[in-house]
């Protein structure tokens, strides 16, 4: 298992609608950065959108990867069957393993029928690419109904990316929804959360880890996926670490606060992160 680093992790220093940065991160930016912290994968999610680039800043980002010794993982949100033959076509060429995939656009809330007669006839040609078609996880669709799909699509060539907060908005905890996901997941997204009671309110963010119980859900999250490696090869883990609070976030900065997660985030993978 492999530990990298999402572009959701850099959220504000990318820019979120409203809060454009003075100068946004940029794919290659992503890349110097895990390269700067000692990890060599990185996420590339739908806040960089990939099929948005020129040749020549595909290039660009195919060198300075190869430059930093630094894995490129694709991701993306829609299914529309055209959208995600063409990011097919670039995870091939970034030799992705995973092609990470967010159900919902704005625009499109498919049905679980729909999501399962679009897929199906894609899945052949990732399967002939040795690719695997990862779904997050993200927010509308319960546990239970994401695991029937997979268990319905019935291909080597899809899976689930576990992010260990999203469920969230679909009233589901964290723990359940690990051991519901955990058996299909080829990819993980750390994130930490818990509520805090403070004077002003309640605080719900922290750095992956941080909290130290024997029965922490990250650990079941990462056991799980180890496990799935009996039937599948073994796949990226993509770490995200969003930290609350600072003006950091909105000057595009990482702030002082973040520096340590992918330090603690492997400290805590090599403490507890095997079944």
């Amino acid at each position: 298992m492999k530990l990298g680093l999402g572009s959701f992790a850099y959220a504000w220093a990318i820019g979120v609608p409203g809060f454009p940065p003075p100068r946004p991160m940029s794919a290659i930016d992503l890349v110097e950065r895990a390269a700067e912290l000692g990890v060599h994968v990185v996420q590339i999610g739908d806040n960089l959108p990939l099929h948005t680039l020129q040749p020549a800043q595909l290039r660009a980002l195919e060198a300075a990867a190869q430059a930093c010794r630094v894995d490129i993982e694709v991701g993306t949100r829609g299914i529309a069957p055209e959208h995600l033959e063409r990011y097919l076509d670039l995870a091939t060429r970034f030799s992705s393993r995973v092609l990470r995939v967010v159900v919902d656009t704005p625009d499109h809330r498919p049905s679980e029928g729909e999501v399962l007669s679009t897929l199906k006839p894609l899945l052949p040609s990732f399967e002939a690419q040795g690719v695997v078609l990862a779904i997050e996880n993200h927010d509308r669709f319960a546990a239970t109904t994401l695991a029937r799909l997979i268990t319905e699509l019935n291909s080597p060539a899809v899976g689930i990316c576990l992010d260990t907060a999203n469920s969230l908005g679909a009233l589901e905890g964290t723990k359940e929804v690990v051991a519901t996901l955990a058996p299909f997941t080829v990819n993980l997204h750390v994130k930490d959360v818990g509520a805090e009671q403070r004077d002003h309110g309640v605080r719900g963010r922290r750095p992956p880890g941080r909290r130290r119980d024997d029965r922490h859900p990250l650990a079941a999250a990462a056991g799980g996926v180890e496990r799935s490696r009996a039937q599948r090869d073994p796949r990226t883990l993509a770490a995200q670490a969003f930290v609350a609070g600072g003006e950091h976030r909105y000057r595009g900065r990482l702030g002082a606060n973040q520096r340590h997660v992918p330090a603690e985030t492997h400290r805590f993978m090599n403490e507890r992160g095997r079944p």
